[in-house]
């Protein structure tokens, strides 16, 4: 199976980001602490298999100008955090073919606008990039250059609520949103959602016992498809034995509006218990296990942080969607990690992302660590997720480390992947189990330099069709800081991995060597 998509020009993109140039017009004018960090990055790339092609290879040279800009900080009125950049291709020798991308644009933002202090407030997102349209081609930095598996994701989110606070009896939270997912593959169904929901949470005078109401509704309305909607109550308590320990509990009833399978249920009630254990600021586990209408269900997240390490595991069992996962946050990246690490040292947000940014450039760590590839898809599904992921960083050494494990079950019916998919392959994303690990290392030869090798692999499987997928890299780097906002990375790469459904396997050799500088 080869998917392409048509081309685009940046220019037709840019658009997208509206929303961000808007939060930036409102943001910078106000009086207080902020950091903008614009960037410009020179890489050229030599590989012997700039296409990852199974039988036939061609080398190139591929010439790559990065510029970007990262915004952070808060005032009275703003709390903001943005960043850009657009990557612009160009190619020696085989790499002119007509189906390489000639640019690359991502962006993202999120951030929240006081209207009236202590009442009404607004949170807003966007973001947009390039994302894998199945997770049995290529992925990730193997279809950098190429339009085959690939599409750009654009999504924003406009959320205003009030809160309100009855004494030290209850607090209380109003919501309505608004968000938008679109894909530039038409085979995929772009649509926007509307919603409200309500939280109320126990105040002060409740000392042992905690309580927290939430109801939410959500439509959404498909461009192309059946629209869509989900309904979900939930009530949870906790009780304090000790300083350090609570007993949780909750119950509740979901119900979801869409096409489903033949004797899957789409309404139920929920309930769970577990506890909370945080025995310090530093280390919190929160275990909980129960039954919803889909079956027996259970949450584990737990973090611990010490003077050089950062260690986070999570455990999540869901009703969701691709264009859910799009909204929210996915994976974790290794500048998360980082954060978490530096949180001791460097309180201040603002100040910490900026130091966040200066050590992955002088270290060479990778900017992401692997996740489970969130494919298009039009359907419903039940995700089971567990992540892990460790940082380290003492004399000299920095070790990042992420896991994860993924299964998805397709609740609703496959009519609305027909087109997506095609008849042949109508069952592929049914039962979906990926799996994958990055493990990345930084040693600091001196004050100036570092070198750094990470291993990154991946495995998806149909369980329906049995089609299975694996994709594995390996690079060796050497990073220089030049001067306190000019840094050169020189890096070797291979690559080996399956290039899609009916085609063998590739593998790819690369030097690539890059200039960043901060301006």
């Amino acid at each position: 199976m080869t998917i392409t998509t048509a081309k685009k020009g940046l220019a037709a993109r840019l658009p997208r980001l509206a929303p961000l140039a808007a939060a930036l017009v409102v943001a910078l004018p106000a009086q207080a602490q902020w950091r903008v960090t614009p960037s410009l990055s020179m890489t050229e790339t030599l590989t012997d298999n700039v296409n990852r092609g199974s039988t036939r290879r061609e080398g190139a040279l591929v010439s790559e100008l990065t510029p970007g800009v990262d915004v952070s900080g808060q005032n009275e009125y703003v709390q903001l955090n943005a960043n850009a950049s657009a990557s612009l291709f160009g190619y020696t020798g085989g790499g002119r073919a007509s189906g390489n991308r000639r640019n690359r644009a991502q962006y993202g933002a999120d951030g929240r606008l006081k209207i009236v202090d202590e009442f009404m407030y607004v949170d807003a997102s966007a973001s947009g990039g390039t994302r894998n349209i199945s997770a049995f081609g290529l992925l990730d930095d193997e279809s950098r250059y190429s339009n085959e598996n690939s599409t750009d994701v654009s999504t924003w989110s406009v959320s205003p609520f009030i809160t309100r606070q009855f004494g030290n009896f209850a607090v209380a939270t109003l919501r309505y949103t608004l968000n938008s997912v679109d894909a530039d593959y038409s085979r995929y169904g772009s649509s926007t959602a509307r919603g409200g929901s309500v939280n109320l949470t126990s105040g002060r005078s409740w000392q042992d016992l905690g309580w927290n109401l939430q109801y939410s509704q959500q439509d959404i309305d498909n461009k192309q498809f059946p629209d869509t909607a989900s309904e979900n109550a939930l009530l949870s308590l906790n009780y304090r034995l000790s300083r350090t320990l609570r007993l949780t509990a909750s119950g509740g009833y979901d119900s979801f509006d869409y096409a489903t399978l033949p004797g899957n249920r789409t309404a139920g009630a929920s309930w769970s218990v577990g506890f909370a254990w945080n025995p310090s600021s530093r280390t919190s586990l929160e275990v909980a296990g129960g039954r919803h209408f889909l079956g027996n269900t259970g949450s584990l997240l737990a973090s611990h942080r010490s003077r050089h390490t950062v260690t986070k595991l999570s455990y999540s069992d869901q009703v969701t969607s691709t264009r859910q996962q799009f909204s929210g946050v996915q994976g974790v990246d290794t500048a998360a990690l980082i954060d978490s690490l530096f949180a001791v040292t460097i309180p201040d947000p603002v100040a910490r992302r900026q130091a966040v940014l200066d050590y992955l450039l002088a270290t060479g760590l990778p900017l992401t660590t692997a996740e489970s590839v969130n494919y298009l898809t039009n359907r419903y599904f039940r995700q089971k997720q567990a992540l892990a992921s460790f940082a380290y960083n003492m004399r000299g050494h920095s070790t990042v480390l992420s896991a994860y494990a993924t299964e998805r079950i397709a609740l609703s019916t496959g009519q609305a992947d027909s087109d997506l998919l095609g008849s042949g392959l109508f069952a592929l994303n049914d039962n979906v189990r990926q799996f994958g690990t990055t493990l990345a290392h930084s040693y600091r030869l001196n004050a100036m330099t570092s070198a750094t090798a990470a291993l990154r692999a991946t495995r998806n499987r149909s369980l329906t069709t049995d089609i299975e997928r694996d994709q594995q890299t390996l690079s060796l780097g050497m990073t220089r800081r030049f001067s306190r906002k000019l840094f050169g990375n020189v890096e070797l790469r291979h690559a080996r991995g399956d290039r899609g459904i009916g085609s063998s396997g590739y593998h790819a050799n690369s030097i690539k060597a890059t200039i960043t500088a901060q301006l």
